[in-house]
């Protein structure tokens, strides 16, 4: 069995060996903990590379990602990337703040997704510490960056515990009101990134009372609508096949690509939101938020994609990104769940990915 340092080291030199899109090569950096769990970053996108569980018999991978920095720059996937300035569609890229327009850029049809062109997946963020236990990274975007107003500051910390835990912090504040909606787009196959499982094999739950129906290009129809009676149901532990495609709200999307609402007494960070389960019943993880809403993607349009071990297909691996809602910024209805930042306010929130095995 290849050695943990084999592992990493082979790791480093794919995502190094061709220069990022700023021409310069990527930085990757390694978290482990006392039980021999490690996660892997690079200061491109910030991005959330490997989640390596070290299982009695053998030491698993539960991310996707790309093989090597030349296939991570033409991935449209944002393989564990933090996305922003607004993770998430913005309806035709347009929203108004104070009697002012803005138009960010679009790359998803008509709308904007994930801050536009050019988000923070495709930035070089700045290491602004690393122990073996926490990396902080932090990133500048100027006042007018794809068309989002004020200047931002934004940084996140990725801390990993002695009990298989990656807590994840963000914090941002801006020099204008802006919209500000950061996440992580890891995608997890709890059986491992090289097995044959699929997204539709593995088990979730996850404590959402209402979620939000979308129009064909899954910009949200405003509607905040309760799971129950629906295939949207994850109340109770169910497979995410079950129900797979069986409703029309679900084959608008290809699958499940919405975002679920989590009662407000449960998104403290503390309490659990969303449990996933891997098809062989041997890891668990449980997510932890203090953001209103999680995006459920099950991984519909990974077809194609090169990945790790293979070509990836559609369902091989899911999202439960944790974010305000989507076309938040058109929705003053929706009060602080819309995601957008006051001048002089500081944004904080917090998730975690807590592993059992």
């Amino acid at each position: 069995m290849i050695s943990t340092n084999e592992r990493l080291s082979a790791m480093n030199d794919a995502m190094t060996e061709v220069a990022s899109f700023d021409g310069e090569p990527a930085k990757v950096l390694h978290l482990k903990n006392a039980s021999g769990m490690t996660a892997s970053f690079m200061d491109i996108g910030a991005t959330w590379l490997s989640c390596s569980l070290p299982l009695s018999y053998e030491q698993r991978e539960v991310l996707l990602r790309s093989p090597n920095m030349a296939e991570h720059m033409r991935q449209g996937a944002y393989f564990g990337s933090v996305v922003g300035r607004y993770a998430n569609r913005i309806d035709k890229g347009q929203f108004e703040i104070g009697g002012t327009s803005y138009q960010v850029t679009c790359n998803n049809g008509e709308n904007a997704l994930h801050g536009g062109v050019e988000g923070f997946d495709k930035r070089r963020w700045s290491i602004d510490s690393h122990t073996e236990s926490t990396l902080v990274m932090s990133l500048l975007s100027e006042d007018g960056d794809q068309g989002f107003p004020g200047t931002a500051k934004v940084q996140v910390e990725y801390q990993l515990t002695d009990d298989n835990a990656l807590m994840i912090t963000y914090q941002a504040s801006c020099d204008k009101t802006t919209p500000m909606n950061l996440t992580n787009h890891a995608y997890f196959n709890l059986a491992g990134e090289s097995s044959t499982a699929k997204s539709t094999d593995h088990k979730l739950q996850m404590f959402a009372d209402a979620y939000l129906p979308t129009r064909e290009d899954l910009i949200p129809l405003g509607e905040l609508k309760p799971v129950e009676g629906t295939s949207f149901d994850f109340t109770v532990l169910k497979q995410v096949g079950r129900d797979f495609l069986s409703e029309q709200d679900q084959i608008t999307a290809g699958g499940y690509d919405h975002a679920f609402v989590f009662d407000a007494k449960l998104t403290d960070g503390c309490a659990v939101v969303a449990i996933l389960e891997s098809p062989g019943q041997d890891v668990l993880m449980e997510v932890l938020t203090t953001k209103p809403a999680v995006q459920f993607y099950s991984g519909n349009f990974l077809d194609g994609t090169p990945g790790l071990s293979r070509t990836y297909d559609k369902l091989d691996g899911l999202a439960l990104e944790t974010q305000f809602f989507p076309d938040g910024p058109n929705r003053p209805e929706w009060g602080s769940s819309n995601g957008v930042l006051e001048v002089g306010e500081n944004y904080q929130h917090q998730t975690t990915y807590r592993f059992k095995f």
